[in-house]
């Protein structure tokens, strides 16, 4: 069952951010509520806009409407990238892990045998501070907009185009890679029309990968609450918002 959810998951996960100027100063997609309305239409004719916290008409932090809109977008567009990757990973975690060894001392990786929230337990403390590293750094570099490259996506970024590794390649390090959607170029020439559709595709899969994640958390933590998957889950004793449980918690003191 995990396979074809996976299979149904994958087919239509196509990603893009079309391609923007960079001096523009209002965000360049969905900069209104009306803009968001005509979005969500788009996106889910049935559905269309919901907004049941207005969070669409605020102003966080001082700033005007459009930059919060902005930041939502981004938040939701990062958020779905991730559970889209969770997703992914959770499927390949039950049934395959990498053969070679996992640490210099030879240890193997966790055994597909554990549930992967139990797998993640079972990473050692420095693995786990290797990983936040980086998605750190990833972080830093998509807040100062690639080292100025790119506005900040409150300043009228394209939401979810992440900047390229360009400025940091030419003045601090060779990276092999200077563009994580299109590191070989191959969709320099797409159309804006397929750029559009590739989008909104993004934002779909990425809001049903928050569910499916979240739906498979929630039944190996709490047996029977998703009944659709009783016959997959497996049950977990630990808690999966502590990504360093046993060693220390951001919620106990």
């Amino acid at each position: 069952m995990k396979t074809a959810i996976l299979a149904s998951l994958v087919a239509s996960a196509a990603a893009f951010a079309p391609a923007q100027s960079a001096n523009r100063a209002t965000t360049s997609v969905s900069e209104s509520k009306a803009d968001l309305e005509g979005l969500a239409g788009k996106l889910n004719p049935n559905v269309k806009f919901y907004d049941p916290l207005n969070l669409a008409e605020q102003e966080f932090w001082g700033k005007s409407n459009e930059a919060t809109i902005g930041w939502l977008r981004q938040s939701e567009i990062k958020h779905g990238r991730i559970a889209m990757f969770a997703f992914v990973g959770y499927i390949v975690q039950s049934n395959f892990v990498f053969p070679w060894a996992q640490t210099l001392e030879g240890a193997p990786h966790p055994s597909p045998d554990l549930v992967p929230e139990a797998q993640w337990d079972a990473v050692p403390d420095g693995a786990k501070w290797q990983i936040f590293g980086v998605i750190s750094m990833l972080e830093l570099w998509d807040e100062c907009g690639g080292g100025g490259a790119f506005p900040h996506y409150t300043n009228g970024r394209q939401p979810g185009k992440y900047p390229p590794f360009t400025l940091f390649r030419d003045n601090v390090h060779f990276v092999l890679v200077s563009d994580l959607y299109d590191p070989f170029g191959f969709n320099k020439n797409m159309s804006e029309e397929t750029k559009e559709r590739r989008l909104r595709a993004e934002l779909n899969n990425g809001r049903l990968a928050q569910l499916s994640i979240f739906a498979f958390l929630c039944a190996d933590k709490i047996p029977g609450s998703v009944p659709a998957l009783n016959d997959i889950a497996i049950p977990y004793a630990g808690d999966p918002m502590q990504p360093f449980e046993g060693s220390f918690s951001y919620f106990h003191f």
